[in-house]
């Protein structure tokens, strides 16, 4: 499963793309989106999802 960003939560500070290992993140129309084919759930490199983990709004990344 791979994990989605609510656009109405997002703030768009970018935190998220760059922690991304998989760089499954990107910029589209104006807020982030998470590529669910790139997605891993962080899986192999760290114990928890690192957009859950950096994000400023808590629930705004979530399992989609």
């Amino acid at each position: 499963m791979a994990y989605k960003i609510i656009t109405s939560q997002c703030t768009v500070c970018g935190a998220c793309e760059f922690e991304c290992p998989n760089a499954a993140i990107s910029m589209k129309r104006g807020t982030y989106v998470i590529d669910a084919v790139k997605c891993t759930e962080c899986e192999g490199h760290f114990d928890k999802p690192q957009c859950v983990a950096v994000c400023p709004v808590d629930n705004t990344c979530v399992p989609a």
